[in-house]
């Protein structure tokens, strides 16, 4: 019988085995390693993400006499006595600020300083990678003046029914709040002034673009597009304009409709 020649040598089968064994085995301490690269890495990106340490320069804008602004976190708060700072009808007589207007069809409110109070809160860089997202009822931002801003609606139909009622600056009262509806002419008449903040952190600006002073031509379906502004310091930045077109038959133009593009 013939001596096995490979008896005390192992078997060619089981050190190919070995060798696979070895293989996987420093394949897996590579994608061990990968991973871990991986994680460092993307704690890398969360700290660098941007997190803004100051209020953005267009908030100097805002009255401080009815708008208190400040950082919490990565979003901005904003709260406001919701008084504006500008003469209407809907001050009441004996007002400083009362202004007579015979053709304004008077909701039943005055103005007073415990029913318009309003805080928002709303992102301190703005999302505009994700989703639109329609306006609602209510407030959907806050002016420069410290009153509210709404859509295009009116007690869920349309701005026609309630047009009567809105005085000479877009505004009136009801629910609750004093708010404009309309370019607010009080303080940005055919201009690229500052309107005020919407809710999902985008600025809102008159119908003229600081950065051509003409009306903007690029402007997106919610009136909004990317130039610089008076408080962007030569940057560009996505922002809304007033849309310069009369709406409906207010004679005016619709201060925002949505829908929102920063959330």
């Amino acid at each position: 019988m013939k001596k096995n020649r490979f008896k005390n040598v192992p078997s060619f089968s089981f050190v190919l085995a070995l060798v696979f064994i070895s293989a996987i085995a420093c394949s897996s301490d590579s994608v061990d390693d990968d991973i871990t690269d991986d994680i460092a890495s993307d704690d890398s990106d969360t700290d660098d993400e941007e997190i803004a340490t100051e209020l953005h320069a267009a908030y100097a804008a805002f009255d401080t006499d009815a708008v208190t602004v400040y950082l919490d976190g990565s979003e901005v708060v904003i709260e406001t006595t919701g008084l504006p700072n500008h003469e209407t009808v809907y001050w009441g007589e004996g007002n400083s600020l009362y202004k007579e207007e015979s053709d304004v069809a008077l909701t039943p409110s005055i103005m007073s300083s415990n029913n318009n109070a309003t805080t928002i809160r709303v992102d301190a860089t703005p999302n505009l990678t994700g989703s639109t997202i329609e306006t609602e009822l209510n407030t959907i931002g806050i002016a420069v003046s410290g009153s509210s801003i709404f859509n295009d609606q009116e007690g869920g139909g349309t701005l026609d029914q309630a047009a009567a009622s809105l005085d000479w600056t877009g505004a009136h009262i009801g629910p609750g709040v004093y708010h404009y509806h309309l370019e607010p002419v009080a303080f940005s008449d055919d201009d690229d002034k500052l309107v005020g903040i919407l809710l999902d952190g985008v600025f809102l600006y008159g119908r003229k673009c600081n950065e051509t002073g003409d009306y903007p031509t690029d402007l997106d379906a919610s009136g909004g597009h990317t130039s610089t502004t008076q408080y962007t310091d030569g940057e560009e930045e996505y922002h809304y304009h007033i849309i310069n077109e009369i709406y409906s038959t207010t004679g005016s133009y619709l201060a925002f409709a949505g829908p929102y593009q920063g959330y």
